[in-house]
């Protein structure tokens, strides 16, 4: 008789309702420094410098989803003991492009900063329409 184990992965996770506005992008960086600074029960501190990184990111995608977007956004954001994911849905079916920025662009080049950060980066649709737009970060201990 064979026994079989289950494996538990320890996670937590919140979401968010993001208005349409600009500052929806500076509020959800603090949600998100909040919800991966405070403690948790089994499970190893995030570190400050992945903290930042995701806040970063999280910055990028409200902002662009807020600016491009119509109605506000969804932001989900994941932990577990090797992952950090980060979600924000819209209701705009329009991709997210990387472009080249101009050398005195002000604006342009927040995806490529994301797609550097993340460990994965992927848009898929959403069921009714828009879009999701991912990125999980790898946590070293």
């Amino acid at each position: 008789m064979r026994a079989h184990r289950r494996t538990h992965r320890r996670s937590e996770r919140v979401e968010y309702l993001l208005p349409d506005h600009a500052a929806s992008a500076g509020r959800a960086r603090r949600l998100t420094s909040a919800f991966l600074a405070r403690p948790r029960q089994r499970m190893a501190p995030v570190h400050a410098e992945q903290i930042d990184d995701a806040t970063l990111i999280v910055s990028e995608l409200v902002a662009n989803a807020t600016q491009h977007g119509r109605g506000g956004c969804r932001l989900r954001l994941r932990v577990t003991d090797e992952q950090m994911i980060v979600e924000v849905c819209d209701d705009s079916p329009a991709r997210p492009r990387l472009r080249p920025p101009a050398p005195d662009a002000e604006s342009g080049r927040g995806l490529a900063m994301v797609r550097c950060l993340a460990e994965r980066f992927d848009v898929t649709p959403v069921t009714g329409g828009g879009k999701r737009v991912r990125a999980i970060l790898a946590i070293y201990r």
